[in-house]
Parts: structure tokens; C-alpha cells; sequence
């Protein structure tokens, strides 16, 4: 049964059933994935449809399905994500069949790789561009280029995307074995070895399949290496597979929400040879950034009306964490505009479908955008101004004063103000805390200037 002739003959049936702004909303992004023992599989772009659909939809649905195939289905609802993550997870490494005693059994496993995290669509900027040129060059060249490659920051940051998006680029160019586990994962998979069978013996099986499994890997790629902290035994047995992996030139990439030295319950041998390859870290992204990724995820989106620039300035200037929260706005944008009908999202809808994620979020404090928006009212300038590479003292010593209030009363390092300030280097910034510090010191007609600007800070 051609499944797209039956939800072209669904579609056209439902639109003459409910109202315009009902279907638009609820019906007209919706696809039929398969139809397979009774049951309907149908594609919703969102978790808000899947809930809507089946709570107040589902008898419409089913009866309609019915009329136009004769035929009674149960129906489930599925995201477009959960699809290529069940295809992912098809695509098994499969191991040789081991005896014990007359049983045998299949073991396999995933490469876990989600598809969906690549190169392509990995937006740079300076905050991860280094990164990002050193994951290219491991992906292109495993096991001779960085070995192993420590990726490190906050959370919600891109790390994991880069992670998979190496993997997914070795897997399509050449013929190597990947496998992706959480810390987690990895935690669980050991502490099987452990359990004993109905006779209290040691699973001698299972021991075979995960030696397999991580020993004969060429790539291996572990996230939040952090989680391994207060696990002794764990630290253990990956120190073993590290060094059997590292003596054969296999590629090891290990991601952590901080650098190998901050790790302080790790065992000092692991985080040696963390150190081995190569260690990059990734900053919180930069203003222009932060655009740049609303910008590639309102296009990848075929479901978003019509967004201005003014919309992407105002989430990009109050969502200054990370990633996930910018696509969070996003996503909260498009579920607003599905639901209210939207044709366009201007700066007054985005303000009234973010206010809870805003006004909870990072506009309540005081960032480094409102700390340069201040100094430039104050003196008179813009703020591209400041983040320009204009050296005159009506715009060098502001900027040196937005710097100086970023570091005291943001506590931000000398690198994210750098980025903040148009990519300066971190030493320049040390170089204008420390002027602006020596001035308050020493002229009051400056520090009763920075006083005032405080005020409007704080």
C-alpha cells in the first residue's frame, strides 16, 4: 500500500473536517511513516503534536484511516528523531559467536552514533573553532593526529556533536570500527562482568564479548570522563583498555566538563595520559555566534514562520549559556507560533512566547552585553564600538573600563571577555584590568565615573 497516496487521501479528508487553523497546526507537518500489523506509524514534528494528536484527535484519526483503507489500525505517533535513532541502532557491529558449555549466543552492539551530528552542520565561531579544526583533523586521520584528543567545557556547548560528527565522518570514509559510550555506559558494561551465573561462576561469555568489544575497537569515543571519579575499579579497567588501544595507534577521544588537571579524584596516570595527545576546551559562545546558531537552526526548521533579525538580537543578547538554550528558544517559538497561529514572529511575539525562559534565564543578571551596553550609553558610543579595533582614547579606554567591570563584577575569564570583545587576546584584557585597577587607585574623578556606571550594572 503506497503510503504517501493513503496521507495524501488523509490529509484531504481531515481539512474538510476541522477548521483551517486546526489542520494548519495540528495536521499539515504530519507524514505517515509506515503501515505495519495494524498499526499506523505517522511522523509529528514536534512532542507537543504527539500529545495533542493522541489526547484529542485519535478516534478522528482512526476512523479516518479506516474510511480511506478499509481497514481498522491502532495508531503511534513518532518523532522524525526517534526514527533515525531506531535506524542508527540497526546499524550493529556484530561479534563472533563464543561457546559455553552447548549454548551459544549473538552479541552485538551499536556505534551508538547519532547521524544527525556532523561537520556540516556544526556552527563555528571563535569560541570552538580550535576545537573544531582539531576534531576535523582527527577524523581525517585517526590514530596519527592527536591521539588521544581531550575535549572539555560546559555543558550544552557542542562537545558531543564533535564527538559524533568525528565518528560519523571515519565511519563514512573508511571501514573502522567506532563505537560512542556515555561514562555511564561504559560504568555498566564493566560492572557485568562482575555478576555470576545460576552456578556462581564467573560469566566467562560475557568477559569474552566485552573484551571484544573494547579491545579490537579503532575508535573509541567516551563522553563525561568526569563520571569516573569516584570509581576506582572503573578508572582501572579503562586504564588497561586506554593502553592497549594507545599501543596500536587506535584513535581515543574523551570528552569532560573540565581539564584533565581539574579532575582531582581521577587516578594521576590516566590524567598523564590524557595529556598525551592533544587537550582543547570550548568557551561559551560569543554574541555573533550565538546569531549564527539561531540562524542555522531557524533554517533547518520548515516549520518556523517568517523570523526578523530584531527576534534573533533579542534571544542571542539574553541566552548567553549555551547552545541548548538557544535551540530550547527556538523550539519554544515554534511550538508558539504552531499553536497561536502564527504568521510571522516578531519581536513581540518572541518577547511574550519567551518570557518564562527569559525572565527565569540570564536577563535577570547582569552579562556581558548589559556591561557594554552600559559603558556605550555612558560614554556616548556604540557597542560595536567596543568590539571594534578602533584605538583612539575615546573608544580604547571604555572598552578598557567594559573589560575591567566584565572581570570584577562578572567574574568571567580573560578569554570569554576577549571573544566578547571582538577577539581580543587574553593578555590584552589582563593588560586593561590591570590599567583601569591602577587608575582607581589613583585618579577619584574615574573612580567615581565607574561608581556610576556600577549602578547600572548591578
Amino acid at each position: 500500500m503506497n503510503t504517501d497516496l493513503v496521507w495524501s487521501k488523509f490529509l484531504n479528508k481531515i481539512e474538510t473536517e476541522v477548521n483551517s487553523i486546526v489542520y494548519k497546526t495540528w495536521f499539515s507537518n504530519t507524514k505517515l511513516h509506515e503501515l505495519k500489523d495494524n498499526i499506523a506509524t505517522i511522523i509529528v514534528p514536534m512532542e507537543i503534536h504527539r500529545k495533542h494528536l493522541n489526547d484529542s484527535y485519535l478516534k478522528v484519526i482512526i476512523d479516518t484511516l479506516f474510511l480511506i483503507t478499509n481497514q481498522m489500525y491502532d495508531v503511534n505517533f513518532i518523532l522524525e528523531d526517534e526514527i533515525k535513532k531506531d535506524e542508527n541502532n540497526d546499524n550493529v557491529i556484530e561479534l563472533n559467536n563464543y561457546d559455553t558449555s552447548t549454548e551459544k549466543t549473538d552479541f552485538k552492539y551499536s556505534s551508538n552514533l547519532i547521524k544527525t551530528y556532523n561537520f556540516e552542520n556544526f556552527v563555528v565561531g571563535n569560541s570552538n573553532k580550535l576545537a573544531h579544526a582539531t576534531a576535523l583533523a582527527v577524523a581525517e586521520t585517526p590514530g596519527e593526529t592527536y591521539n588521544p584528543l581531550f575535549i572539555y567545557g560546559s555543558s550544552g556547548l557542542g562537545k558531543t556533536h564533535l564527538m559524533h560528527a568525528i565518528g560519523n565522518y571515519i565511519e563514512e570514509k573508511t571501514n573502522k570500527r567506532v563505537l560512542y559510550v556515555s561514562s555511564q555506559q561504559f560504568t555498566d558494561d564493566f560492572m557485568k562482568l562482575s555478576r555470576k551465573d545460576d552456578n556462581d561462576k564467573t560469566n566467562y561469555q560475557y568477559a569474552e564479548y566485552f573484551k571484544n568489544k573494547y579491545r579490537s575497537l579503532d575508535v573509541l569515543i567516551i563522553d563525561d570522563i568526569q563520571f569516573f571519579a569516584t570509581k576506582p575499579k572503573t578508572q582501572e579497567e579503562f586504564f588497561h583498555i586506554f593502553n592497549i588501544l594507545y599501543n596500536e595507534k587506535k584513535q581515543i577521544i574523551i570528552s569532560s566538563d573540565r581539564s584533565p588537571n581539574d579532575l582531582k579524584l581521577l587516578e594521576e596516570r590516566l590524567k598523564t595520559r590524557f595529556c598525551w595527545g592533544l587537550t582543547v576546551d570550548i568557551y561559551p559562545p560569543e554574541l555573533e555566534l550565538r546569531k549564527n546558531i539561531l540562524r542555522k537552526k531557524i533554517q533547518s526548521s520548515n516549520s518556523l514562520p517568517e523570523i526578523s533579525e530584531e527576534v534573533i538580537d533579542y534571544i542571542a543578547s539574553n541566552m548567553t549559556s549555551d547552545v541548548r538554550n538557544l535551540e530550547g528558544a527556538i523550539n519554544r517559538l515554534m511550538a508558539y507560533s504552531f499553536v497561536m497561529g502564527c504568521t510571522e514572529i516578531n519581536l513581540q511575539v518572541a518577547v511574550e512566547a519567551l518570557k518564562d525562559m527569559i525572565n527565569k534565564g540570564t536577563s535577570e543578571k547582569a552579562n556581558i552585553l548589559k556591561v557594554q551596553k552600559v559603558v556605550a550609553d555612558y560614554f556616548q558610543i556604540s557597542v560595536d564600538d567596543l568590539k571594534s579595533k578602533k584605538r583612539s582614547a575615546s573608544i580604547a579606554f571604555p572598552r578598557q573600563i567594559a573589560m575591567y567591570l566584565s572581570r570584577t563584577i562578572l567574574n568571567e575569564s580573560f578569554e570569554r571577555i576577549g571573544l566578547e570583545f571582538g577577539g581580543k587576546d587574553h593578555s590584552t584584557v589582563m593588560h586593561s584590568c590591570d590599567k583601569i585597577k591602577s587608575e582607581i587607585n589613583t585618579n577619584n574623578e574615574i573612580k567615581n565615573s565607574i561608581d556610576e556606571i556600577k549602578k547600572n550594572i548591578v
